[in-house]
């Protein structure tokens, strides 16, 4: 008998946050939605609110505060700002909690929340990208499990079920490419915002859909599977694979590859990851159909072809705050490109610099993280202007 489970979900309008929703719609007597945290779009958070009830939600700024206050139900307490998620994330009657926010304001949130006790379903791979030390420790000291909920991630998380993680050879990644994917570096030139929101595959934020078209995603995936599964950079690959059904695989010492398939549907690996160690039927009702494909493509990647690959590998093998540093430049390049202040190729310039540029520390604190975090940000803006 399935025991009912209280969920805390950061980041309740974004992409994953809604189709987290969409999961525990679909199944009102498995879960219940105890708090939330949104960040600007407060008119469809309070349609949220209304329909599921939370106990506790956290707005950005003390302006949404005052906005909202007044208009969600006597049973919901709000607050805001960076104490808000703190609260949102560890709210005692949660045993869950949905870290789908976008960039490192999901870290301290989540720390709090393994220290908390709470099982953390891992969306914002930015968590462990920035400090994977600090909170992979954390979670073996609290005895908390740390569930991916990355397609990429849940596939070899799924493809490892009964497995001794001794006895694998490989991770393989799988990417789409995204946007840009049939394009050569020399027709990357003027591109613009709107053709690189055009993901071919997967329906997703902005930001996301970015990191898709430069590869930085799948590089920020490679360093995320590092710390979820303990496997060493050279035994992590990434293969093109332009249909997105193969989500990933793990071949295994004897020869053996492991491969989870599925339609590229993200309410899939969020409902595992809610779910397990159990399975419920899937809430889309669209179903792999292999004959209707015919035909799955794979090419091997250039790392010269999409540079943030590479900077991601070695950002990783480097280790200290130099992923630190990988994650805050990007997300700055990336949101000056989507004000149509930066070119795309200008993106993976940005990063080059401020990581060529860091002196690395190797086993930084939380402080130090989040200070090295602030000055690459703060480097990013004063280049730009």
């Amino acid at each position: 008998m399935r025991v009912l489970k209280h969920i805390s979900l950061l980041g309740s309008t974004g992409s994953i946050g809604t189709q987290t929703l969409d999961v525990i719609r679909a199944y009102p007597n498995q879960f219940t939605l105890q708090s939330m945290s949104v960040g600007k779009n407060t008119d469809l958070a309070l349609k949220q609110i209304h329909e599921f009830l939370p106990k506790l939600v956290s707005v950005q700024s003390k302006e949404d505060y005052d906005k909202l206050i007044h208009e969600v139900p006597s049973t919901t307490k709000v607050v805001y700002g960076a104490e808000g998620l703190i609260e949102v994330a560890t709210v005692q009657e949660s045993d869950v909690l949905v870290n789908a926010v976008l960039g490192s304001v999901g870290l301290a949130p989540t720390l709090a929340a393994i220290q908390a006790g709470k099982t953390i379903a891992i969306a914002n791979k930015e968590t462990l990208v920035t400090a994977g030390h600090i909170v992979t420790e954390e979670a073996k000291r609290h005895h908390v499990s740390l569930i991916p909920v990355d397609s990429e991630h849940s596939a070899i998380f799924q493809a490892l079920n009964g497995e001794q993680i001794k006895e694998v050879d490989r991770l393989i990644l799988t990417a789409s490419g995204g946007s840009f994917r049939d394009r050569s570096r020399d027709q990357l030139e003027g591109v613009t915002v709107r053709e690189a929101l055009n993901h071919p595959n997967w329906s997703m934020g902005a930001k996301i859909t970015i990191d898709s078209a430069t590869m930085m995603n799948k590089g920020l995936e490679v360093i995320e599977a590092y710390w979820l599964f303990g496997i060493p950079y050279e035994k992590i690959d990434v293969v093109l694979h332009k249909e997105s059904i193969i989500h990933s695989m793990v071949e295994y010492i004897d020869g053996s590859v492991i491969a989870q398939l599925g339609t590229p549907d993200m309410r899939g690996p969020i409902q595992y990851a809610l779910t397990y160690p159990n399975r419920l039927p899937a809430v889309s009702k669209e179903r792999l159909h292999l004959w209707e494909l015919g035909t799955l493509n794979f090419t091997k990647l250039d790392m010269d072809r999409f540079r943030c690959m590479k900077f991601a590998y070695d950002a990783g093998k480097t280790g200290g705050t130099m992923p630190t540093v990988l994650n805050a430049a990007n997300e700055v390049a990336v949101a000056y490109f989507l004000e149509g202040k930066l070119s795309f190729l200008e993106i993976e310039h940005m990063i080059e610099q401020a990581l060529e540029g860091h002196t690395v520390l190797k086993q930084p604190t939380l402080e130090e993280i989040m200070a090295v975090d602030a000055e690459t940000r703060a480097f990013i803006h004063s280049t730009i202007k």
